[in-house]
């Protein structure tokens, strides 16, 4: 055979190995649709997550879903619109209670704090709760994860909702800041980067962090119906993996390390009001350093969702929460 054809045989072989080799690892990708409470820099590990290539490494492609509100972000995955949902755990309780055969489980923890902000319209850098009384403040969806931790916040500062002051739930997550700015309630609780927006913008002005008078709660997790994870506990698995190096990342390195990580997430938002959020939120001890919910966390939870009277039956620790998968990335990843 003539030394020239030789190589070009070779040459195509290698190219057609290659060819193989780039469809098989392309079909072995895993999309994932991820629903979302709301777009957050309070979600940072999650963003820092995708921007690093940590879903990439486990064999997964995420594409992101803003529910806009836990509600919304249930359903979707009950009805199959989404795979996970990322979102407050009371979500999963109230389904639970309502004896669904096909219930939703959690499965990792991001966060450990409230991730609001109280909102007035003037600067107040000596705002005491006390100026709450006989105001108008936009709390949020009834029975919602912010809605009940404000609650319990006002209720730690001797403020009775209903009767020291209005605290309104008849307004939409996502709307909240729109009807504040269009002249709506003295207050309004927000999330970043909406609240330092409204800041640098003039119309509202950040005089407290729900997250720091709350304490911990276990507040944001992914979950998702329980058939899904029997069916496909390695992709949860993997799931799991890459959600915890993205919060090992941000534990260890600097705030504007982070905020560089979340910016194709934010392009609207400035690099240095991104340095900021991200430096108020790790200042309170906002990211959980590990995916596990424990029951105590849980439990702690369900004495907010009864003190707020949106609980009537505690869910079973053991059924509505699975450890596994946490436990198992916290062991192969150090």
């Amino acid at each position: 055979m003539p030394k020239l054809k030789f190589i070009s045989i070779v040459l195509l072989i290698i190219i057609l190995a290659s060819t193989f080799l780039m469809g098989c690892e392309k079909n072995d990708t895993k999309t994932l649709k991820l629903i979302e409470v709301t777009h957050s820099v309070f979600y940072a590990p999650q963003y820092v997550a995708i921007t690093k290539g940590f879903f990439e490494e486990e064999g997964l492609k995420i594409e992101l879903i803003n529910g806009k509100g836990a509600d919304k972000c249930m359903t979707a995955i009950l009805s199959g619109e989404a795979d996970i949902g990322f979102m407050g755990p009371e979500a999963t309780i109230y389904v639970y209670n309502q004896n669904k055969e096909d219930y939703a489980v959690n499965f990792a923890q991001l966060t450990q704090k409230d991730g609001s902000f109280l909102v007035g319209r003037e600067e107040d850098p000596n705002f005491t709760f006390d100026k709450l009384k006989g105001k108008s403040l936009l709390g949020g969806r009834k029975g919602g994860m912010p809605e009940m931790t404000l609650e319990y916040v006002l209720k730690k500062h001797g403020l009775q909702p209903g009767v020291d002051l209005e605290v309104r739930t008849d307004i939409q997550f996502d709307m909240m800041a729109g009807a504040f700015t269009g002249g709506e309630g003295d207050y309004v609780t927000l999330f970043e980067p909406v609240a330092s927006q409204l800041e640098k913008e003039g119309r509202g002005y950040i005089v407290a962090s729900i997250g720091k008078e709350g304490g911990y709660i276990p507040y944001t997790c992914y979950s998702a119906k329980k058939s899904y994870i029997d069916k496909n506990p390695e992709i949860i698995q993997s799931f799991t993996n890459a959600i915890y190096k993205g919060m090992l990342w941000v534990h260890s390195h600097s705030v504007e390390e982070i905020a560089d990580a979340l910016q194709p997430h934010f392009i609207e938002t400035e690099r240095e009001i991104l340095i900021k959020l991200v430096e108020r939120y790790k200042e309170q001890d906002t990211w959980k350093p590990d995916p596990v919910l424990t029951e105590e966390g849980l439990n702690h939870m369900m004495d907010i969702m009864e003190l707020a009277g949106e609980l009537d039956q505690r869910a079973d620790y053991n059924k509505v929460v699975t450890t596994e998968f946490a436990k198992k990335a916290m062991e192969n990843i150090k």
